[in-house]
């Protein structure tokens, strides 16, 4: 029997991967999202159910993906049924599959929680973005128990075009926050190159094709390069998120006693496009800060 999905969180990258799942058979049965009215479209365009409760996301399906924002949305899907409406309400036998980048400890308490309910939970982070999730090809990390892994599989196949088993619950979350550490890192770099290049005047797709050839080159080059120089800032990966991300890497560091001066600088950066109203761009809006005459900062 096919199992049904549900979803928890139908933004930009949860409304996609609800459209691929229905797209190659599965059941979307219910959708939910703190924005009613989200939901509520989703759910018709999917002839589901658009869910008002969480608990009623758990009662009409058997796995539920979740793609929340941070880890304040986390523990208030999971927290315990008594103190409110919750996932894990009568959720014996159901899977829970977290796709939200969190911090590693948050995902370790959300499987003893579901695990104490009699579910299973797993973390399945992605490297990817909007058009990735539509497609069916994003690159998932993947941890949790082996056993609810492989239950997990068939679906998370439709879903992807690789993944990778990592290890215990939280050790995914932990290697996705190091991707998205050093790619803002890298967005931030890239973005201070090509405006010291405009600032010298120089040809900018003449010094985005030498940086492709050279050390210089890296995946955020070819996703954000043009976007930097033609100031194309359309949100796949919002700065808002680049901002929260990196600091759940920094977290990680001081943890460990770490000193990251990059890190830091990067989140400084991202902070400021939150402070200043720019949020919601693209993490390539950093282009932004850092090209002469573009942005204008507020007054403090």
């Amino acid at each position: 029997m096919t199992e049904k999905i549900g979803f928890v969180g139908v933004g930009r990258m949860g409304a996609n991967m609800a459209r691929r799942v229905k797209d190659t058979g599965y059941p979307v049965v219910a959708v939910y999202d703190v924005r009613a009215e989200t939901a509520k479209a989703l759910a018709e365009e999917l002839g589901c159910q658009a869910a008002t409760r969480l608990s009623e996301v758990t009662e009409a399906s058997d796995v539920i993906l979740t793609v929340v924002t941070d880890d304040k949305a986390m523990q208030r899907i999971y927290g315990p049924p008594k103190m409110g409406d919750s996932l894990l309400a009568k959720a014996a036998g159901k899977l829970f599959i977290n796709c939200a980048t969190i911090s590693p400890k948050v995902h370790v308490e959300v499987e003893k929680a579901a695990r104490k309910a009699g579910a299973e939970s797993l973390e399945a982070c992605m490297a990817s973005s909007i058009t990735q999730a539509r497609e069916g090809t994003l690159y998932l990390m993947c941890a949790g128990a082996e056993q609810t892994f492989n239950r997990a599989k068939p679906l998370l196949e439709k879903l992807s075009s690789s993944m990778r088993y990592i290890g215990k619950a939280g050790q995914a979350a932990n290697v996705k926050a190091l991707v998205n550490m050093v790619m803002n890192i890298n967005t931030a770099a890239l973005a201070e190159g090509l405006a010291l290049g405009a600032a010298l005047k120089l040809d900018l797709p003449m010094l985005r094709e030498v940086f492709s050839q050279t050390g210089a080159n890296s995946r955020v080059l070819q996703t954000d390069g043009e976007d930097m120089q033609n100031r194309e800032h359309s949100c796949f990966f919002s700065a808002a998120h680049a901002a929260k991300d990196s600091g759940i890497a920094l977290n990680l560091a001081k943890d460990q006693g770490l000193n990251l001066p990059l890190a830091a600088a990067t989140k400084k950066q991202y902070d400021r496009m939150v402070k200043e109203g720019l949020g919601e761009l693209d993490k390539s809006g950093i282009a932004e800060l850092t090209f002469k005459g573009r942005h204008k900062s507020r007054k403090k």
